[in-house]
């Protein structure tokens, strides 16, 4: 990963000597010489890494790209050590006289001269680096894949094997496989050319599916003329199309055609269509990497309304994307296999010779193997295939068991599996190498939460800036991409579709990730029985590595993560005083879910420090020191106990995210809401907040955030109705808001956002908790919003306030709570994209309607409690496609007229009744699913 390494640090020269130039004063040539050397290195860096990975362990090609890759890192470290060194006089001198002092000086003139020496010597190693890069040949203008002939023939095992799998031995795939066969010969669209594209990640089986459709009799018969073409990496349009001649005229028995090989790409695209005219024609594409194949060759399979088919597998979800160019087009998403079908098939492969029966000695060993495999057969065959020649024999079990991580890096049996998972790696553009091996840095089976990761990825430099837009859309981009090339799984996501938390597999993070941060020193996961290595970027600290972390004299590490509340109930600095001296380069301080109490003061001496994440700690004060964090962009303080941020702080130049809540029992509003920081005035610094959540009101605040235009999400608490209108004419300034919270400071007081101008038009969130004298008109305008939440409201809840809710075309989920003051909802129309409506505390409410046609798309529905109502909604088996309906503390008659009929096969909604006492939570029924009467 020299490449990338070489290109950050590049991008942090660019950017200091454009931006930053006083702090370079005396070193700046120096620096632009530097950079100018990296540039003419980074041409042909692409070409050195694939040359390292093709290579042996001893190779002098390897070498070069580690030492190219440290000295990279080592020019970052010297650059921010100088940095930091002539801030620090800058504040002790002050900028008037920061220049004459650092250059005059007795301290100055050793400090630059000391530097001066250190870049010296950095770029005569450069120009030496470079220099024998001579030797090896590197091509800057040839970009060469890492899929050449070394990539083909690591492939061609795993690919024969998948080709020639034995019916009997299938698992998991017989549905799709009939599915898909189902769609080759028949349908109600069998006239139409169409493709079906198999997505998923390496192993998951894809290319033995699409075979298995390929040999079927049914699809032979009805096929005449069939093509299996294997892609890969490396190809040639032109090798593709003469191997699809070749391979129809193979099937019928026919002689290839004469002169095919010295065709040009257009001849063949001719002499294909001709060929295949009038035919009735059947292709699979295996193992696609690229949308431009699909754009070559669907130009020679002619759509001639004879119903030919195309079969395409790829890692890529924009690859499947390109292909589906007509409704009959389709797109599978193959899922790792489920656990039953994951141990059916380990046994199938390892107990032949009894029938797939594990003997119960090995049966704990196997259930660990096979759960560690995470259903990705790719894995589960090469385990067991080893593990099959070791017949009951316990001791060598428990070695694979407690070994796995090395086995997949040294074992012959199982290399093939972290070679197959690799090529999916070494595919990645340089920009997002970094960003994948930075889920090294979180503990296995541990999903994320997105906008955490993208934060921290910002704060490590990983993410380019591109004109018109934050780095949040750019990282958002970035991670949208490792997902689609099917790298990254996606754990949960909200009712809007949007990606809230994600997860690389398991084998994916033994087999690829560990072996590469481990190489390259890029992270490291300290534990009780690790040996600490300096070098380090990125360092994870479990609970049991508490004195292996105390014993830590100095680290280069760029980010420090704690896991599992290291320290058990003492502060988990109390064995690391001076962090700030043994950890002077951290950008990345994660402290969430650590017993943390307290923050000492050396924090602030943290000067390079981005983010810092005090997340469900017990931290309840901030140290004034931290206002010396000029660097800092993310505070995160969710959870932890601190109600107030200091003056110091808002005076950061830099933050983009102040993220500070917790829950209490709010009084006024008789619930748990969130207990929002006080903020005093003062934030006109501010200016690239992207996030404030959550604040007190003040009179000074609310007028004052009028000045954070870059605002995207807003929280707003304990507003009183004299501050409304400020506070609407802030958010009138506030283009790009798109969520906006904002909650009164009792029951009884009014929240006025009548006379917001304009509204903001990009608004997708909106909560409003408290009363409205009526819904604000703008809100009818919010085409862009998905989320609405009113509680307490005191509506009238009439059709007018219905009519425009229900008009809102992009509305997914919607909560009234104790908002409405009516005895009938008619639902009658609208609500086009509702899919969550939960309608909680109606009182009044006697009556409700749900006419055919409203709410179509509605997949939950929370009714309760509400005394009054006398009955299941009438018109409820309108809803299509209800899969949840919740009834909260409904009165006995209510429940009692509950008339379903409940089903063995899921053809309506799952009904749960449930009961409450106090705070507890009692499920008084269940109905799996049900018709209703």
């Amino acid at each position: 990963m020299a490449e990338t390494a070489v290109i950050i640090v590049i991008d942090k020269l660019v950017s200091l000597l454009t931006e930053e130039g006083n702090l370079l004063r005396g070193i700046h040539d120096e620096v632009t010489s530097i950079k100018d050397l990296l540039e003419s290195m980074a041409s042909f860096l692409k070409d050195a890494d694939e040359k390292a990975e093709r290579a042996n362990n001893s190779s002098g090609v390897k070498t070069w790209v580690k030492q190219t890759r440290e000295m990279a890192s080592h020019i970052e470290d010297v650059i921010d050590e100088y940095i930091h060194h002539v801030a620090r006089d800058r504040d002790r001198h002050g900028l008037s006289g920061f220049l004459h002092k650092t250059t005059h000086t007795v301290g100055g003139l050793f400090a630059r001269h000391e530097i001066s020496l250190k870049i010296q010597l950095i770029k005569k190693r450069v120009r030496e680096i470079l220099k024998t890069s001579v030797a090896y040949g590197f091509n800057s203008t040839q970009k060469i894949s890492f899929s050449s002939s070394r990539r083909d023939n690591m492939l061609f095992d795993q690919q024969m094997a998948s080709l020639y799998t034995e019916e009997a031995e299938l698992v998991g795939i017989q549905t799709l496989r009939d599915k898909l066969i189902g769609w080759s010969i028949g349908g109600e669209v069998a006239s139409r050319r169409s493709v079906s594209s198999l997505v998923g990640m390496g192993g998951l089986g894809k290319t033995t599916l699409a075979k298995k459709v390929f040999d079927n009799s049914s699809f032979t018969e009805w096929f005449d003329w069939r093509a299996w073409i294997t892609v890969s990496q490396s190809y040639k349009n032109e090798d593709i199309l003469r191997n699809m001649i070749a391979e129809f005229h193979r099937a019928r028995n026919e002689s290839v055609l004469e002169g095919i090989e010295t065709m040009d790409l257009r001849l063949l695209i001719h002499t294909l269509r001709g060929y295949l005219k009038e035919k009735r024609y059947a292709v699979v594409f295996d193992d696609v990497w690229t949308t431009n194949l699909w754009e070559c060759v669907k130009l020679a399979l002619p759509d001639n309304n004879n119903g030919s088919r195309i079969i395409i597998t790829t890692r890529k979800g924009e690859v499947a994307a390109s292909c589906r160019e007509t409704f009959p087009d389709q797109v599978y998403d193959l899922e790792p296999l489920p656990p039953d079908k994951a141990w059916e098939l380990f046994c199938k492969k390892t107990f032949r010779d009894s029938s797939g029966y594990c003997p119960p000695e090995l049966k704990k060993f196997a259930t660990t193997i096979v759960s560690r495999c995470g259903g990705l057969p790719l894995a589960i065959v090469a385990l067991s295939g080893l593990l099959s020649t070791r017949g009951g024999d316990v001791p060598q079990w428990r070695k694979l068991h407690d070994s796995l991580g090395s086995e997949l890096e040294s074992n012959p049996h199982l290399t093939n599996v972290t070679q197959i998972l690799s090529f999916s790696y070494h595919d990645l553009p340089h920009r997002l190498k970094p960003c994948f091996l930075y889920f090294g840095t979180y503990p296995e089976n541990c999903p994320m939460r997105c906008s955490t990761l993208i934060r921290q990825w910002i704060a490590e430099g990983f993410i380019q800036e591109q004109r018109g837009k934050t780095l949040e859309e750019v990282a958002e981009e970035y991670l949208a991409e490792l997902i689609q090339r099917s790298l990254v799984q996606v754990s949960y996501v909200d009712e809007r579709g949007m990606h809230r938390e994600c997860q690389v597999h398991d084998v994916m993070r033994e087999a690829v990730i560990l072996l590469k941060i481990g190489d390259m020193s890029f992270s490291q996961f300290l534990e009780e029985d690790s040996r600490f290595n300096e070098n380090s970027r990125h360092l994870s600290v479990d609970s049991n590595a508490y004195n292996v972390f105390g014993s830590i004299r100095s680290s280069r590490a760029h980010s420090l993560c704690f896991f599992n509340g290291i320290g058990g109930p003492q502060n988990p600095l109390t064995s690391c005083r001076n962090l700030y001296k043994r950890f002077k380069f951290l950008r990345v301080l994660d402290f969430e879910d650590s017993v943390l109490d307290n923050l000492p003061e050396e924090i602030g001496y943290i000067y390079h420090l981005k983010y810092l994440s005090l997340r469900n700690t017990r931290v309840k004060i901030l140290p004034k020191s931290m206002g010396k964090l000029v660097n800092l962009e993310t505070l995160d303080l969710k959870q932890s106990l601190v109600h107030e941020i200091p003056n110091a702080i808002n005076k950061l130049p830099k933050l983009r995210n102040i993220l500070a809540y917790n829950m209490h029992n709010n009084k006024q509003l008789g619930r748990t809401t969130k207990r929002a920081v006080v903020i005093h005035e003062g934030i006109e610094h501010w200016r690239n907040l992207q996030k404030l959540y959550t604040v007190e009101a003040t009179d000074s605040l609310v007028k004052e955030i009028g000045n954070l235009k870059q605002l995207r999400r807003l929280g707003i608490q304990k507003l009183a109705r004299k501050q409304g209108k400020d506070l609407c004419a802030s958010i009138g300034k506030m283009s790009h808001l798109q969520s906006l919270e904002v909650v009164a400071i009792n029951g009884d007081e009014i929240i006025n956002l009548q006379s917001i101008s304009p509204p903001p038009q990009r608004l997708q969130t909106l909560i409003l908790i408290g009363r409205l004298k009526k819904l604000p008109d703008w809100i009818a305008g919010s085409s862009f919003l998905t989320r609405l939440d009113l509680s307490w409201s005191r509506l009238a809840g009439d059709q007018d306030t219905l009519k425009v809710l229900q008009g809102l075309p992009n509305l997914v989920r919607l909560l009234i709570y104790e908002a409405f003051s009516c005895e009938e909802l008619h639902f009658e129309e609208g609500f086009p994209k509702l899919k969550e409506l939960n309608l909680i505390k109606l009182n009044s409410l006697q009556l409700m309607r749900i006419q055919n046609g409203a709410l179509p798309l509605l997949e939950s529905l929370i009714i309760g409690p509400s005394p009054q109502l006398q009955q299941v909604p009438s018109g409820i088996r309108n809803l299509k496609n209800l899969k949840n309906l919740d009834f909260l503390d409904m009165p006995s008659h209510f429940i009692d007229g509950i008339q379903v009929q409940e089903t063995e096969h899921r053809v309506g909604p799952r009904v749960i009744v449930v009961k409450t006492e106090g705070e507890r939570v009692m499920t008084a029924k269940v109905i799996d699913s049900a018709v209703f009467m």
